[in-house]
């Protein structure tokens, strides 16, 4: 994998030492797309149009995070399961996906709203400890941010989907958009990367690696 930019321009990629975080609290995204802006392929999982170059950087941010974000829908259509560190769920109806109901205690942590009509469930499965409640209709982005460092959880890794990536940037909570565009075209009606009406969020490019046509950035958000 070759850096095209960043700061071992033209040299073979340390993946480790080009994706740490410039400083913690520190919560980056990481998305991939085809070259036609679909975030699925065939079928309907982001599964579908990833490759080997995507996999490296996917399982490097996995390495280096305390905890990973991640939308329950999106976790419950890629059929997410326990991994080595906290998997951090955000849902206003506090649904806990089927892969994840038998996860050992505090590996799966549940961010929802006061109203959600599977609070008491999930507090059940989980453990109350392990559900937080950030706003009376939507959750407060910003404070699951805090509440997670409150735990030590400082690098944080999100995942999407589309719909959390948007609020996420709406709320001005992610630091870091870390994308992987590969070098295919699907056509048809997918979604894109980001799912938000009347976004504008400058990005800066920090970094960009690139490997049998497949491109992998770094995009700092501009405060």
């Amino acid at each position: 994998m070759r850096v095209l930019i960043g700061s071992t321009s033209g040299e073979e990629a340390d993946l480790p030492a080009l994706y740490a975080a410039p400083r913690t609290p520190w919560l980056r995204v990481n998305m991939v797309s085809t070259v036609d802006g679909a975030a699925t392929g065939e079928s309907g999982k982001s599964g579908s149009i990833n490759n080997a170059a995507d996999k490296q950087v996917f399982d490097t941010l996995r390495g280096l995070a305390d905890a990973i974000v991640v939308g329950a829908g999106t976790a419950r259509t890629e059929g997410y399961r326990p991994v080595d560190v906290p998997i951090v769920l955000v849902s206003r109806r506090a649904d806990v996906p089927e892969r994840l109901r038998d996860a050992p205690a505090g590996s799966v942590l549940m961010a929802t709203t006061a109203g959600a009509s599977g609070l008491g469930e999930a507090r059940d499965v989980l453990g109350a400890d392990q559900v937080l409640t950030l706003g009376d209709d939507e959750v407060d982005l910003a404070l699951l941010k805090e509440r997670l460092v409150e735990r030590g959880l400082v690098d944080l890794l999100s995942e999407g989907g589309p719909s959390l990536l948007g609020a996420l940037l709406a709320q001005g909570v992610a630091d870091e958009l870390t994308s992987t565009v590969v070098p295919q075209l699907v056509g048809g009606d997918h979604p894109r990367i980001v799912a938000a009406p009347g976004l504008d969020v400058p990005l800066e490019l920090h970094t960009l690696l690139e490997e049998d046509g497949t491109l992998l950035a770094r995009w700092f958000v501009r405060r």
